[in-house]
């Protein structure tokens, strides 16, 4: 069950291991990007606790030296309150160039540690071994990293690429059914913007994914990562038709930010959130049928999602601030609100003039 998935970017390439037992076997899979043969890794106190001792253990057996830095768990970390101390504390162990840098944990994790990567003395290189769901089919994969900000998600980063994504499916049997759930999110995704057939077999699959049967997980996990694969190795830098990724995240970004970011609302509850708005924007355009739109709808709430606002953690929402957050998304160009909407399922399009006014219309629809 285990597959090997290429990233072809030139001299940026790299391998996605995706499959279960990974873990035992991260210190040789790692080993050919630590010439120093020092590996920093740094994690969450959750993450440690369940998963540590197998991941160091591994890159014990492969000969190497560690230093284990781990952060408070959730998405106040990714911050630059989170950034500056873990700088500090790898340039007061002496990194050098050629050692590695291991991000062991889930998105906030891959985020923080990828832009510390970047950063530190010019670039140090990493490697990604995401421990959710969401960080396996997304974050871990395309070289996106970045912190929060007051004033938006991700609005400070860059492009780093890893040297290898290590992404063991077995892991995910530690995950709270809730956090499963939100990568699910992800995955199905993938099959909205452009691959009908995969979303159809998530429809009848969701049940085998959320129980962590691992034939099913793996084969998901695997097929969500060739997608984003494709889409990354055609536009690494986000200019163009990248953006068809953020199906959704839009939506959830500033639902994210209203809240705080607190873990009342995960990212991918609210990714769910946003596609579900994203296929109702497009039915109000004129441009999805109702029948495709309600059909994804009804999919997400069978699968446990809140979609309806009035429900969803962080309610009651202000629609204005949340038109004040989508008009600062950094899709946005020339003041033009930029969604990714669908002309059915898996038929997804890049929107650069979006009428602010029928958002806004739905958003008062959703929330009424």
């Amino acid at each position: 069950m285990t597959e090997t998935i290429s990233v072809h970017l030139a001299s940026r390439s790299y391998d996605v291991h995706a499959g279960p037992g990974l873990l035992a076997r991260a210190g040789q899979l790692i080993a050919p990007f630590a010439p120093s043969k020092r590996v920093f890794v740094v994690t969450d106190h959750n993450v440690r606790e369940l998963h540590g001792r197998m991941l160091t253990g591994s890159i014990e057996a492969a000969g190497m030296r560690h230093f284990v830095f781990s952060v408070d768990p959730g998405e106040a970390t990714k911050s630059f309150g989170g950034l500056e101390p873990l700088l500090s504390a790898m340039l007061q162990r002496g990194i050098a160039r050629n050692d590695l840098i291991v991000a062991f944990g889930g998105g906030v994790i891959g985020d923080l540690t990828g832009l510390a990567a970047g950063l530190i003395k010019r670039g140090v290189p990493f490697v990604q071994i995401p421990t959710t769901l969401l960080a396996q089919v997304d974050s871990s994969v395309g070289g996106k990293t970045a912190i929060d900000v007051p004033e938006g998600k991700n609005l400070v980063g860059l492009f780093n690429q890893p040297r290898a994504v290590i992404a063991d499916t077995q892991v995910l049997e530690t995950l709270p059914e809730r956090e499963r759930r939100a990568g699910y999110a992800e995955i199905v995704k993938a099959g909205l913007i452009a691959d009908a057939a995969f979303y159809g077999w998530c429809e009848a699959h969701v049940e085998q994914i959320l129980a962590c049967e691992q034939q099913a997980l793996a084969h998901a996990v695997a097929h969500a990562i060739r997608f984003k694969a494709f889409v990354v190795e055609a536009d690494e830098m986000e200019q163009g038709e990248r953006a068809l990724l953020n199906l959704g995240h839009t939506f959830a970004h500033a639902l994210e930010a209203h809240g705080g970011y607190s873990t009342q609302l995960l990212h991918g509850e609210a990714v769910a959130a946003g596609i579900g708005l994203a296929f109702q924007l497009s039915a109000n355009l004129g441009i999805c049928s109702d029948a495709d739109c309600n059909r994804v709808r009804d999919h997400l709430d069978a699968a446990g999602f809140v979609t309806d606002l009035r429900k969803l953690p962080g309610a009651p929402f202000d629609i204005e601030k949340l038109m004040a957050l989508m008009a600062a998304d950094k899709k946005n160009e020339a003041g033009k609100l930029t969604f990714i909407l669908a002309r059915g399922i898996g038929r997804a399009f890049i929107e650069r003039d979006t009428p602010a006014d029928v958002v806004r219309e739905l958003l008062q629809q959703e929330t009424a």
